[in-house]
């Protein structure tokens, strides 16, 4: 039998019974390691033996990426330094990165349970892994190649960005697998048909990482590359990096893996629970690493537990890929928004491209404006500009509740670009 990186763990009871172990050892690990988490769980009032099952998860304090920050350059350290071999860092967007250290252990678990995302997206031994993702500090070329060597499929590092080479190498090494942002994966399903050579490569999925994708970005890259499988794959550098999750062939949601972490999802507002089924905040506490473990970490995305099992019999729970994150939300004439609920509307509409950017202005009156520039579907005549613009405008009001200015713009007009796409553009601050 071929060799599988799923869990050793076959029923829902026993799931558990590793995740209560699991969340003993990481509190007795970082109290004993950490003083940061020492004099946190002190000031909680926690006593480690109080910590007796899940449901007391509750009575532990939350990490933020603050305490990262707070830490640098090595925050939330459990363990001595000899036994630390390698660090990565976020890209850091704001502030300091955040700093992350990795014991042997660590290195190899995360190698585990990302090889378990190419064995979750069907691949084999035969596949050819095209990784286009960005090497060096942070997380996902590191991770992208580490689990693809260990599941035994050949790694083509490519890094991101220089389309000739990415076309080149889709070529000549009959890439099956290519790794990359969505923004990326668009980049490259417009260059193949604009170079005409979809007929000579053997593209047969894509795994997308790093940013949210629409249904019609989705969609348009499907249709242009004539692939069978787009794969989410969610991660970030405080949990290891990328890999801690994927979605199956069936596609009803992101398995994610819950022998490694506890997900929690939470209302951001008053950081109880929410419903199964409903939004909240993902809060993530690590159940076996060492160097920088985690303890009901706010990551600021939000999501939703899907419940019910899925079709492919996994017993490894889903969450719902990311709606975007807490601190991205828009408050525009009173109303919240994020960027995840427009893209969900334009998804819906026919004869529009995946491509958009969000505008806010704020004008002489003191009133906010916003405008929405999406651009038409390849093919889309001018004339339609008119009845478009109204149906998206409606359907934006209809589900968001917000009126905006709509502006149609030619297709491939809009950038694109090989790491993340910047879509929401607020000059309100600028102005004030």
């Amino acid at each position: 039998m071929a060799k599988t990186f799923m869990p050793e763990v076959a029923t829902l009871d026993e799931l558990k019974e590793l995740q209560t172990k699991g969340l003993q050892w990481t509190i007795n690990h970082a109290y004993n390691g950490s003083p940061f988490y020492k004099k946190k769980m002190d000031d909680a009032g926690v006593v480690l033996g109080d910590i007796g099952s899940l449901d007391d998860i509750e009575k532990l304090p939350f990490t933020t990426s603050q305490d990262l920050q707070e830490g640098y350059p090595f925050p939330l350290l459990s363990v001595p330094f000899e036994k630390v071999v390698r660090i990565h860092a976020s890209s850091g967007t704001t502030g300091k990165r955040k700093v992350l250290c990795y014991t042997q252990k660590d290195i190899q678990d995360w190698t585990h349970f990302f090889a378990r995302c190419y064995e979750m997206a069907g691949l084999t031994p035969e596949d050819r892994v095209q990784i286009a993702v960005g090497y060096g500090v942070w997380t996902a070329g590191a991770g992208f190649q580490l689990g693809c060597e260990e599941f035994g499929a050949m790694a083509i590092p490519a890094g991101p960005g220089n389309m000739d080479m990415q076309c080149q190498f889709l070529e000549d090494f009959q890439t099956t697998v290519m790794c990359c942002t969505a923004s990326m994966g668009l980049l490259m399903a417009e260059e193949v048909n604009r170079r005409g050579i979809k007929d000579k490569i053997n593209l047969k999925k894509m795994i997308f990482g790093s940013e949210r994708s629409s249904d019609a970005m989705r969609k348009q890259v499907k249709d242009l590359l004539g692939i069978e499988h787009l794969f989410d794959i969610p991660g970030m550098t405080e949990l290891y990096g990328p890999g801690t999750g994927l979605d199956c062939v069936h596609h009803t949601g992101i398995h994610y893996w819950a022998d490694y972490y506890i997900l929690e999802i939470l209302d951001p507002d008053t950081l109880k629970p929410v419903p199964e089924g409903e939004t909240g905040e993902m809060v993530v506490t690590t159940l076996k690493k060492e160097a920088a473990p985690l303890i009901r970490y706010r990551t600021r995305d939000l999501t939703r537990l899907i419940p019910g099992q899925c079709p492919c019999g996994s017993i490894l729970p889903r969450h719902d890929r990311l709606l975007g994150r807490s601190d991205d939300m828009i408050i525009f004439r009173a109303v919240n928004i994020y960027p995840g609920q427009v893209d969900h509307v334009l998804s819906g509409i026919e004869g529009i491209g995946s491509e958009y950017q969000i505008i806010l202005d704020r004008k002489a009156d003191g009133k906010d404006y916003m405008t929405v520039k999406v651009e038409r579907d390849k093919g889309v005549d001018r004339s339609q500009d008119e009845e478009l613009a109204k149906k998206i405008a409606g359907e934006i009001k209809r589900q968001i509740l917000v009126s905006g200015t709509i502006e149609l713009a030619d297709y491939g007009s809009l950038p694109r670009s090989e790491r993340k796409s910047k879509r929401v553009f607020d000059n309100r601050d600028l102005d004030e």
